[in-house]
């Protein structure tokens, strides 16, 4: 499904605030398992699912995922989040929570401005008026 840059804008801006609202904790119901950043929020297609009946590739995510890693999976932990190229992945990998959601909420930041000045753009050819 395609989303409009104003969906996308606003899933990203639901992302935000999921994480700003420390809605990346343990769940009450399944306390021993880990969150999956991204994977266990309303965002997700296969969110509440334990399998993933739809693709990684149909989420809009997938955009922000170099080619090279969207086969991964959870693709969307390959998002590079700064320019050292650090990602969910890596960061988990080394326990480094706090940095993790620092990156990741400077990430949606940098993100949610950047889709929204692009949706601002307009095509000069379209509103010039005709000299005629």
């Amino acid at each position: 499904m395609e989303l409009t840059k104003e969906e996308i804008i606003e899933k990203l801006k639901l992302e935000k605030s999921i994480l700003a609202d420390g809605g990346y904790g343990r769940s009450v119901r399944t306390p021993w398992k880990p969150t999956e950043y991204f994977r266990d929020t309303i965002s997700c297609l296969n969110v509440g699912e334990s399998e993933k009946p739809h693709p990684c590739t149909d989420c809009f995510l997938i955009n922000y995922v170099h080619p090279a890693h969207r086969d991964k999976d959870l693709p969307c932990h390959m998002i590079p989040l700064n320019a050292e190229g650090e990602t969910v992945y890596s960061l988990l990998r080394i326990s480094d929570v706090e940095k993790l959601e620092q990156l990741l909420l400077e990430w949606l930041d940098t993100t949610i401005d950047r889709e929204q000045k692009s949706s601002c753009t307009v095509n000069p050819a379209k509103t010039a008026k005709d000299p005629a």
